[in-house]
């Protein structure tokens, strides 16, 4: 069985490395600090996700053990369950409140559009 943990943890990594390179290479227009802090925080969770599993198979692959034995030993990192969690959370909430901030800005109306003053927005349509 270590095997394959080794063999889907080390598909992980390299699925984490191409998960950053593609990420890192990808061309981001905010124009508020915020926007960049928030993309930033939902591309280093969503490319952290790929190696928190990997490194869940891995650990997993370290423990010589079989049985009951592998899970009184594995049981000293539980808490490592909590990375992949909070990773998927953080990109989770980037991602809504990264998607919100566009939504704030097109529901402003537009300075002369038809909303504005003295116009019926059917301009474009009435001839002289």
């Amino acid at each position: 069985m270590r095997g394959l943990e080794l063999a889907v943890g080390v598909a992980l990594v390299g699925l984490g490395v191409r998960s950053l390179w593609y990420w890192a290479r990808r061309p981001f227009e905010g124009t508020d600090v915020t926007d960049h802090v928030l993309y930033a925080l939902y591309v280093t969770a969503r490319v952290g996700l790929w190696f928190a599993f990997a490194g869940l198979f891995l650990l997993s692959a370290s423990i010589p053990y079989e049985g009951r034995a592998f899970l009184d030993e594995f049981e000293r990192y539980r808490w490592f369950l909590i990375v992949p969690i909070g990773l998927a959370a953080l990109q989770l909430g980037a991602g809504w409140f990264l998607g919100r901030r566009g939504d704030r800005e097109a529901d402003e109306p537009e300075v002369g559009g038809p909303g504005a003053r003295g116009s019926s927005g059917n301009e474009a349509s009435r001839r002289p």
